[in-house]
């Protein structure tokens, strides 16, 4: 690159042919009536600027750069052409840069003492645009081409970084001297530093906002009150789309100093966002019908932008004076269509209600006010008492006992309900309990070691736990619901009280009790009548015994 004011070897050859045809031409001036002093003068000074124009283009390289500018548009319009509007600034200092051309030839001829500065102000525009189109399309290939995408700030730093050496390799080679440059632009610096703090915390926030990738073009983020799709991070903000077709810019300095929270993001899980669906239903239905209907209905037809796993499901979130408040708990896909996802779930829980005949339920207060009359509560008090004695008839073990001492036990009795999976009675656990199964099923299972197998199935009038009744014998096995099951328990303290009053109520009991036993041992041994009824007898002697020691009966026997 030529630095000094005169033109090299080739540019004078070109200066004197030049001349030589000036020269000539000023000699047939005469024939066309031009050959006046002035004319000559005049023709003599235009071919002197056309001179130093011709000059100048040679040492502010306009052929070369030209040539790269072109040949990096023509790329980036066909390589990386959604970056094409990138391109606007560099093709900004392009025009500045030919407008300075004619001026330095200018200022040659007049032998300006603004010609260096100029030419740096030239060259130095010239060589921004070939180093911010050369960016563009290097950093625009990697992003459509190999898939490779790089932040727009760290492209912008490393382009701006190149910028500045370029800028400063160019004045060092013109003979500029550096040293004070720095020490103006250190100065310089400070008084915008601190006039614009604001600006570059922002600058440095939205820095370490693409180095660090907390927050990405593409997510969906929350910042307070507002949430929407992140379209873009620049230096000073970045960029919220919202779902009301808004563009919000944010401080990068607010973002960095304040929560934000990344919507539907997991490590190494893919992009999907739990949402919630609340309904009521009135509390005199029940809760695990409720909770089935509605995640049969959610999960038998997949729903578009609802992932499949996690599986939708249904939880009941509290309960309420009037009602039972549940909600549907789904993950979407598309975070943009989160109202309209919604509002399918919805019509799913809507039309699985109404196939189970469950009105939804609004907050409300209802006062009953009724006549209650003492001939009113016996009258209740005698209907219930009337239902547990026929349960309690259902049960073998109690068909000797009389229609007093029947009233006494369901006198006795307490409802006891259990959700499905609940646990009634746990292996090894120490409880004097009789459970009478009113309706529902329960699997009984024994645990053998490590492992733990089904041995049977109860339902609707059957019991169990009355060797924990009449001797205080550990549960020999686990029961637990399998669906919503309600049951009476009867406790040893009133049937202690029987059998106190009335001793022979263990023996007939413990009769009947020998009696089922040893059938079941019958079947398994294939024992004959006579066996049988051996056996029958000393099964009985032994429960009788263990009967009366755990009621304290011993002194009676």
């Amino acid at each position: 690159m030529t630095t000094g004011s005169e033109p090299t070897a080739a540019v004078g050859e070109r200066a004197f042919a030049l001349g030589m045809l000036g020269r000539y031409v000023l000699g047939r001036l005469p024939a066309f009536g031009c050959g006046s002093g002035r004319g000559r003068a005049i023709f003599r000074g235009s071919m002197s600027f056309w001179h130093s124009l011709v000059a100048e283009t040679q040492v502010l390289r306009v052929a070369p750069i030209l040539g790269a500018l072109l040949a990096a548009y023509v790329l980036v319009r066909f390589v990386a052409h959604r970056h094409v509007r990138r391109l606007r600034a560099p093709l900004g200092a392009t025009v500045l840069y030919l407008l300075l051309v004619p001026v330095a030839g200018y200022l040659r001829h007049t032998h300006s003492s603004f010609l260096n500065d100029t030419r740096l102000v030239a060259l130095s525009l010239g060589t921004l645009a070939v180093v911010w189109e050369s960016g563009t399309l290097v950093f625009g290939a990697l992003d459509i081409r190999l898939r490779f995408r790089i932040p727009r700030i760290v492209s912008d730093l490393i382009v701006a970084t190149v910028s500045i050496v370029a800028v400063f390799v160019l004045a060092s080679r013109m003979g500029i001297d550096l040293s004070s440059l720095l020490a103006t632009s250190a100065v310089l610096t400070a008084v915008v530093g601190l006039s614009l703090q604001d600006t570059l915390g922002n600058m440095v926030a939205g820095i370490t906002l693409q180095l660090d990738s907390s927050i990405r073009v593409g997510d969906w983020i929350k910042v307070g009150d507002l949430s929407g799709k992140v379209s873009e991070i620049r230096w000073r903000f970045t960029a919220i789309e919202t779902r009301n077709w808004e563009t919000i810019l944010i401080p990068n300095a607010q973002l960095v100093r304040g929560q934000v929270v990344v919507l539907g993001r997991r490590t190494g899980e893919a992009t999907q966002w739990r949402r919630w669906v609340y309904f009521n239903v009135d509390f005199r239905f029940s809760p695990t019908q409720v909770i089935d209907a509605v995640q049969s209905a959610l999960r038998g037809e997949p729903i578009h932008n609802v992932a499949e796993a996690p599986a939708p499901n249904c939880v009941l979130i509290d309960i309420c004076d009037s009602y039972y408040r549940f909600a549907v708990r789904y993950w979407l896909l598309d975070l943009a269509v989160d109202d309209p996802t919604d509002s399918v779930v919805r019509t799913r829980v809507a039309s699985a209600l109404k196939r189970l005949d469950v009105p939804l339920s609004i907050p409300a207060r209802a006062v009953f006010v009724t006549t209650d009359t003492t001939e009113r509560r016996e009258k209740k008090v005698r209907q219930d008492l009337e239902r547990r004695v026929q349960w309690l008839q259902r049960i073998e073990l109690f068909k000797s006992l009389s229609p007093d001492e029947l009233n006494r036990l369901a006198a006795a009795l307490h409802a006891i309900p259990f959700a499905p999976d609940e646990v009634l009675t746990r292996q090894g656990a120490e409880a004097h309990w009789l459970y009478m199964i009113v309706s529902g099923r329960t699997s009984v299972r024994v645990r053998h070691e490590d492992m733990e197998r089904e041995v049977a199935q109860l339902g609707a009038g059957q019991y169990f736990g009355e060797m924990g009744l009449l001797t205080g014998e550990a549960r020999t096995a686990t029961v637990v619901a399998l669906e919503e099951v309600e049951c009476y328990r009867l406790g040893k303290q009133v049937f202690e009280e029987l059998v106190v009053e009335r001793p022979e109520i263990a023996t007939e009991v413990a009769s009947e009790l020998a009696r089922r036993r040893v059938e079941l041992m019958a079947a398994r041994e294939d024992l004959d009548a006579e066996a049988r009824r051996e056996r029958e007898r000393q099964t009985a002697r032994d429960l009788v015994r263990r009967m009366r020691a755990f009621f304290g009966l011993e002194a009676a026997s």
